[in-house]
């Protein structure tokens, strides 16, 4: 969620440049408009504008403290919307009940909304800076890579300027001042950016290898979600991914999910697992099958996919009444998966004929549900027999040209007397027989109404159509039996999806011999013994698992060296990915895990480079990854920064370093609890960083063999006397004397030696230079008189002899 904050025309007591925040109403009653302004008679409205987004919901929540309104948009939120807004209204309390007004969503185009974003009047901004300085500016305070964030702040800006919130008796051309912009989350979510999910491969996209499928998306590559989706229905997996996104700090819900997957990991429940993991592959997209029966726009599949899913949460239901009641997710789905279900299910079974309806590709029902339609099924049955004998009949009647005809039914047309065309048949009015009104010809048949088939029609009437009307009208009370009932089918979505979720976590967990972590709110940091890469060791033969402790006041930054690949970063991703699992409810490679109050993860681990942004590596390390862990990190937030630095100049990005941990230093028992992992030796041989508790300098495990450096992959207290930059170069595969000079060189920096050129190198450069000046020599025509030998000693010899003597 993100606000921004206004205020109106008088000068306001509220929010400073760059503190605006946000307010929800509570849903208390509205007091009396005259009591609030007796007692509030000298301060001035405050204005609060926030947009509200979730997956699937973008709006616009607008409060005027002066007329108590909240403003939506595009269309009535939905279910997941309005319990964020009252979550919201909860924590921020409010004394008035809001009305909600929808807007239109054409304010929210993408493009509009960045020309808004680029172009407001915002007073924390200098006046003297230009319009790309305004753009970066604005990028660190505002993820332009985040589309619907964008969009919500575009929609609110215009929303601002058609309010003329502020400025109501200014002139038209003076836009709505902007005070801030500012973040925030309800508190029970973890704070995690876009780049976080990038580095930590908790998402990745990637092609699809099917030449078939290229053009319709993308497929999950190696991915933390990718290896933990084992969901048998869509509705699963798209909440596993709600959850994945929203990463929460409620301990009763996290707990909750805990219970359900160590209960699903014990042996002797792995059988009923397996059977609820099939259940559940029947469990489909029952709100489209309603929505298409809202619109009658039912298929047959629907009603097959329907019954399916009914009778499936019905034997979800008969297990989980087996399975202890003490936990919550059980006890639900026994008591809300009601006897409704049953009654749809028997409705559909005895209702619906499925091979009748695939065959006909149209809804048809069983016999003995309607006497009146098991009547007219039977004398269309029994039609062919009798109009042969109508049709030998009608050929007693005919001319004894005609060699014979037959009598047809054709739905929504009637019966028709059907004769063949003779040869003397040939202009229309040949067509005309006595007795019978001529229809049309078709495939050299000719048609005609005879009495008795108008007879047939009075008497049998349209017996096609009156079938499909009489199943339609069926069907449409089937359907409203159904919908009466669609409250139930949905919460059966919802309860099976969470089961589903919850079944796929524990086979992983299973699989990867994951354990469950521990929460501590008294804890702030977390503790990891022994913990393990998810990814990582699934696709390295050996892996050394490390632990990792950042609770209490010691110790809160952790500045760790190494040389190059021994694990520095996987180290930090370890981290992150481990705290982030338990904070979505899930077992975690660890033997043990305590994991305290974390309300963010921030990282500065891979540069996101991009041409469109316009931005140098550097500067997106500054803009839009290390400025939000220093704007936005609170005692509570976890912060792994990876080689920062390294983009610039290296006296400058090792100052830039230094001041950023040193400004994290500074703030005590608040600093945030910060990985550091960083090949700037200087960092500490300087002595840049001040002495205390607080800092904490951890090292890669290594030993040298000879000429070999074997990496141990474990980390342990200390720092590092070199980045053995050469022996990641000779493994690297660069040739031996590029190696060894470059270490050469490197010694004779590190000893304040002055660095001369190899003599090798320099008498060969010499005479591959005084080769080419004797080549020069000999294609001179000695003998041409026009030749100036003065010239060719001045520009060619002369110059020459620098470099050769």
């Amino acid at each position: 969620m993100a606000s921004v904050g206004a205020t109106p025309g008088r000068t306001p007591q509220g929010p400073a440049p760059g503190e605006a925040s946000a307010s929800f109403p509570s849903p208390a009653p509205v007091p009396d408009p005259r009591e609030a302004e007796e007692e509030e008679e000298e301060e001035p409205a405050e204005i609060h504008l926030c947009v509200l987004w979730n997956s699937g919901y973008l709006g616009i929540a607008y409060y005027d403290t002066s007329d108590s309104t909240i403003y939506f948009m595009p269309d009535a939120p939905d279910h997941e919307s309005l319990r964020l807004l009252q979550r919201a209204s909860q924590e921020h309390r409010e004394p008035k009940r809001p009305e909600i007004i929808y807007l239109p969503s054409v304010d929210f185009g993408l493009e509009i909304s960045k020309q808004r974003l680029l172009s407001g009047n915002y007073s924390f901004i200098p006046d003297s800076m230009t319009a790309t300085e305004k753009i970066l500016f604005l990028s660190s305070i505002i993820p332009f890579d985040c589309l619907l964030t964008v969009r919500a702040l575009g929609g609110l800006l215009k929303f601002m300027g058609r309010r003329r919130i502020g400025v109501e008796l200014e002139d038209y051309n003076v836009s709505v001042p902007i005070l801030g912009f500012k973040k925030f989350v309800l508190t029970h979510l973890v704070s995690i950016d876009q780049d976080t999910y990038s580095v930590l491969q908790i998402f990745k996209s990637e092609p699809h290898p099917s030449v078939y499928k290229v053009a319709s998306g993308l497929k999950e590559g190696l991915s933390l979600f990718g290896i933990l989706n084992r969901c048998r229905c869509k509705w699963g997996e798209k909440l596993l991914r709600l959850w994945f996104t929203r990463p929460t700090q409620d301990l009763g819900e996290l707990n909750s999910r805990l219970d359900v997957i160590q209960f699903f990991l014990l042996p002797q429940n792995l059988d009923m697992a397996q059977m609820l993991h099939r259940l559940l592959g029947h469990i489909k997209n029952v709100p489209l099958i309603l929505k298409r029966m809202k619109l009658s726009h039912t298929k047959v599949s629907d009603w097959q996919v329907l019954y399916k899913t009914v009778y499936s949460a019905l034997g979800l239901r008969d297990a989980c009444r087996s399975l202890p009641q003490s936990i919550q997710l059980f006890r639900d789905i026994a008591q809300e998966f009601s006897d409704d279900l049953h009654h749809i299910a028997s409705l559909i079974g005895k209702v619906v004929d499925f091979e009748g309806s695939l065959a006909e590709n149209r809804f048809t029902v069983l016999p003995n549900i309607d006497p009146e339609i098991d009547e007219k099924k039977r004398r269309l049955t029994g039609l062919p027999s009798f109009l042969t004998e109508v049709a030998r009949k009608e050929l007693e009647n005919l001319d004894l040209r005609i060699p014979s005809c037959s009598v047809i039914y054709i739905p929504l047309i009637g019966f028709l007397l059907c004769i063949p065309r003779l040869p003397s048949m040939v202009e229309t009015n040949d067509f005309e027989i006595e007795g019978l009104d001529f229809m049309f010809l078709s495939e050299e048949k000719l048609h005609y109404r005879s009495a008795r088939t108008k007879e047939l029609d009075a008497l049998l009437g349209d017996l096609h159509c009156d079938i499909r009307d009489q199943e339609t009208l069926l069907m449409y009370q089937l359907q409203c039996q159904v919908l009466a009932r669609a409250a139930v089918l949905t919460r059966v979505l919802d309860l099976a999806s969470r089961l589903d979720v919850l079944l796929a976590l524990a086979s992983a967990a299973r699989d990867y011999g994951y354990s469950r972590p521990h929460y501590s709110a008294r804890l702030l940091g977390v503790r990891i013994q022994n913990g393990r890469h998810p990814l990582m060791e699934l696709c390295a033969r050996t892996f050394v698992p490390n632990s990792a402790e950042c609770g209490g006041y010691k110790g809160r930054v952790k500045v760790i060296t190494g040389p190059n690949s021994s694990g520095k970063s996987i180290y930090l991703k370890q981290v992150g990915l481990i705290t982030f699992m338990a904070l979505v409810g899930s077992f975690v490679p660890a033997e043990e895990a305590e994991i305290g109050a974390v309300d963010a993860i921030f990282t500065r681990i891979h540069s996101c480079e991009s041409i469109s942004l316009g931005l140098s590596t550097f500067m997106i390390d500054l803009n839009q990854q290390v400025a939000k862990a220093v704007n936005n990190a609170t005692e509570r937030s976890l912060v792994l920064i990876d080689e920062f630095g390294k983009g610039t100049n290296t006296v400058d990005g090792l100052a830039l370093l230094a001041a950023v941990i040193r400004h994290w230093l500074a703030l005590g028992p608040t600093c945030p609890h910060i990985f550091v992992a960083t090949n700037f030796l200087s960092l500490i041989q300087l002595q840049l960083l001040p002495q205390g508790p607080l800092v904490q300098y951890l090292t890669m495990e290594t030993c040298e063999d000879g000429n070999d450096l074997v990496f141990f992959y474990q980390v342990c207290e200390g720092v590092a006397n070199a980045s053995h930059a050469s022996h990641t170069a000779a493994q690297a595969g660069l040739p031996e004397k590029l190696v060894a000079r470059g270490k050469e060189v490197s010694d004779l920096i590190c000893s304040g030696k002055p660095i001369k050129p190899v003599k090798e190198l320099l008498k060969e450069k010499q005479m591959e230079n005084c080769q080419t000046l004797v080549n020069k020599f000999l294609k001179l025509d000695l003998e041409d008189p026009n030749l100036d030998l003065d010239i060719f000693m001045s520009q060619e010899v002369l110059p020459a002899a620098t470099t050769i003597l």
